[in-house]
């Protein structure tokens, strides 16, 4: 029996303790669920990030440390047509990336250097280009290593640079197994094939097209042998010459990024008749060249 004057005081402040308890619980889960809503695009933000992307987002930018390294205080001009460069924004194979310089034929431009940010070796190429070429294109294919800017810097014949750059989402370029069998790759090494395309009208003047292809490795040092599981030394192509008629069109220096069986795709004026020479040195020292009659073309 409950005692008439504690009674009843004890079940109304047990009923209280109860409701306010049960306040409490509500309260909490309505805090925790306001937190789960302002928190959930952020963590879906993250979630949809692939882990080469959120890498990527992390890491620090090389580029600041490469533009000094390469061209100390010189000013680069951005946000000019003086050259363009086209590349995917995600590359279908990292191991073989299209790259498409574009540059302005009134701007007298003699030397362009292709830079792969966060590539183990960034400095992927550097061309030189002969005064009078007519070269206003050209095209090869490039390893990506990771998520990275590609820098193309061209430098006119005044000494003024100008920049461009195109984000590239790839990972794992450099390290790619070969697309050849090293014994078939070790046969063909050095052969080089020289393609002739239509001509075609720039600024009034007709230009023509041609593309290198030389049969060649390129190892980048970062590969391995997929039977011993061992590194594959570098051997890549160092130095790239290509003439016309005893007269320099473009040449070239290289390193790891540039793709196995290097291509070369450019244009150029004056008589297609006259026969191209193309000579490449490798690191290894050895020396492949050829002269290109018109009709090999």
């Amino acid at each position: 029996m409950l005692d008439a004057h504690t009674g009843p005081h004890r079940q109304a402040t047990h009923g209280s303790r109860r409701r306010t308890s049960l306040a409490s619980v509500l309260s909490l889960a309505v805090l925790a669920a306001s937190a789960l809503t302002f928190s959930a695009p952020a963590a879906f933000a993250q979630s949809t990030l692939s882990p080469a992307e959120a890498a990527a987002a992390a890491m620090e930018s090389a580029w600041p440390g490469l533009k000094g390294d390469l061209f100390g205080d010189r000013r680069l001009v951005e946000g000019t047509d003086a050259i363009m460069l086209e590349a995917p924004s995600r590359a279908t194979d990292p191991a073989i990336v299209p790259i498409k310089l574009t540059l302005d034929p009134a701007m007298n431009i003699r030397k362009v250097t292709l830079v792969i940010d966060e590539n183990p070796a960034p400095v992927a190429a550097t061309f030189d280009i002969a005064e009078g070429a007519g070269l206003t294109e050209l095209s090869t294919r490039v390893r990506v290593n990771a998520y990275t800017d590609i820098h193309a810097i061209a430098e006119a014949a005044d000494g003024t640079l100008y920049v461009t750059k195109q984000y590239v989402k790839a990972a794992g370029g450099c390290a790619a197994p070969a697309a050849k069998d090293a014994e078939v790759a070790a046969k063909q090494m050095g052969q080089m094939k020289l393609r002739a395309f239509a001509a075609a009208d720039i600024g009034g003047t007709a230009t023509h097209e041609a593309q290198l292809m030389i049969r060649h490795p390129n190892n980048s040092g970062l590969q391995k042998d997929q039977v011993t599981l061992l590194y594959i030394p570098a051997h890549f192509i160092t130095d790239l010459a290509v003439d016309r008629g005893g007269e320099r069109l473009f040449s070239m220096t290289g390193g790891i990024s540039i793709s196995e069986d290097p291509s070369f795709r450019f244009n150029y004026r004056g008589d297609p008749s006259v026969p191209f020479h193309a000579k490449a040195t490798d690191t290894e020292g050895k020396v492949f060249e050829k002269t290109f009659a018109p009709e090999q073309s």
